[in-house]
C-alpha cells in the first residue's frame, strides 16, 4: 500500500504544471531610470521569457545610481547594469565584480555641438568651453578624442553642468558637451528645435566598448539562474529586432509614463545597439579597453580579461 500510495504522489507531481512551482528569484540593479535602454528587460518581462525561464525577476531603479556596483558586490542586489568602462574603475578599487553579460554593445557616449554652430571638428574646440557631468573616463575619452586634431586637454576648459548636458549646451553656456548619449541627447535637442552633431569616440581614436553591461558578484558566477536569465533576455532582444512595433506597445504598457514622443524617438534610435547576443564575450575588444584604461591612468594595469568578464555556458 505504502508503495502504492507513493507512486500516487509521484504521478500526481508529475502532472503538477512548472508554473506552478515558485520560480527563482533575481533582483536586477538597473544603472539610471527605466528608460529605452531596458527594453530587453521589459519585453522579457511582459512576453514571459523570464516566467518561461522559471525565474521571477524584479527591476530596480537605483536611489543612488552611484551605488549600484556597491550593492551587487554585497549581495544586496542579484544583477547590476553598469558601464563598461565603470566596471575597470571599481575592479581596480577592489569591487568583486564581474561582467556575465551586455545589454548595449556599442558606446553611446559623444562629444556633441550644435550642428549649426562654429564647431565643425574636434579641432574648433581649442579655447573652448565643454560641459561635462562625471569626470574620469569621460576625461581620458575626450583627451584621446583631442589628441587626434592635436589638441590637448589643457586646451579647453571643463564646465561641470552637473547633468544640464542639452541645456547647456542650447543656451550657449558651453560650446561643446562631452557625455550626453547618442540615442537621447540629440533626440531630444531636436525635438526642442535644435540640431546637433555629435562626434563618436570610436572614430577617434577610443577603442569600442560595450556602454551598458550586466554584472554580478564574482561568488554568483556559476549561479544557474544567471545563464537562464541571459536565454530569456536573448529572445527578448530577437524578438525588439522581428517586432519593433510590437515590442514598443509592451513597453509603453509596461510604463505608460514614458508614452512620449522622446522615448518613443529614443527606443527606435536604441533598436540596432542591443545586444543581440547578450552573453557573447568579445575578449579581444576587453583586452584593448583595459590597455587605454591603463595607458590613460585610469587603472594601474590592464586587467586580465579572466578578472573582469566571463562567458556564461
Amino acid at each position: 500500500m505504502k508503495r502504492f500510495l507513493a507512486a500516487l504522489v509521484a504521478l500526481a507531481a508529475l502532472a503538477v504544471p512548472a508554473s506552478a512551482y515558485a520560480a527563482d528569484k533575481l533582483n536586477v540593479l538597473l544603472e539610471w531610470f527605466v528608460n529605452p535602454d531596458h527594453a530587453p528587460l521589459v519585453v522579457a518581462q511582459q512576453k514571459g521569457y523570464f516566467a518561461d525561464a522559471g525565474l521571477e525577476v524584479k527591476l530596480i531603479p537605483p536611489a543612488d545610481p552611484s551605488a549600484v556596483p556597491r550593492l551587487v558586490s554585497t549581495g544586496e542586489a542579484d544583477i547590476g547594469i553598469h558601464y563598461q568602462p565603470n566596471l575597470y574603475l571599481d575592479t581596480a578599487a577592489g569591487l568583486p565584480l564581474v561582467r556575465f553579460g551586455t545589454l548595449v554593445e556599442t558606446p553611446l557616449n559623444t562629444v556633441t555641438v550644435l550642428a549649426n554652430g562654429p564647431i565643425k571638428s574636434l579641432k574648433d574646440l581649442r579655447g573652448k568651453k565643454i560641459g561635462f557631468s562625471v569626470s574620469g573616463f569621460e576625461d581620458a575619452m575626450l583627451k584621446r578624442m583631442l589628441a587626434g586634431e592635436g589638441v590637448q586637454l589643457s586646451d579647453v576648459e571643463l564646465v561641470n553642468v552637473n547633468f544640464s548636458l542639452s541645456p547647456s549646451l542650447i543656451a550657449g553656456k558651453v560650446d561643446a558637451t562631452i557625455g550626453g548619449f547618442r540615442n537621447f541627447e540629440l533626440t531630444q535637442m531636436r525635438i526642442e528645435g535644435h540640431e546637433g552633431k555629435a562626434f563618436f569616440p570610436e572614430e577617434h581614436g577610443v577603442p569600442v566598448y560595450d556602454e551598458l553591461v550586466f554584472v554580478t558578484r564574482k561568488q554568483l558566477v556559476a549561479d544557474p539562474r544567471l545563464p537562464r536569465f541571459l536565454q530569456a533576455v536573448e529572445k527578448a532582444a530577437v524578438y525588439l529586432t522581428n517586432h519593433p512595433d510590437e515590442a514598443l506597445g509592451l513597453f509603453l504598457k509596461a510604463y505608460p509614463d514614458l508614452d512620449n514622443e522622446l522615448n518613443r524617438k529614443v527606443f527606435v534610435d536604441t533598436l540596432p545597439r542591443l545586444a543581440k547576443r547578450p552573453a557573447a564575450l568579445d575578449r579581444t575588444r576587453y583586452q584593448r579597453f583595459g590597455t587605454f584604461m591603463a595607458e590613460s591612468g585610469l587603472i594601474p594595469k590592464a586587467p586580465a580579461v579572466d578578472d573582469i568578464a566571463v562567458e556564461l555556458k
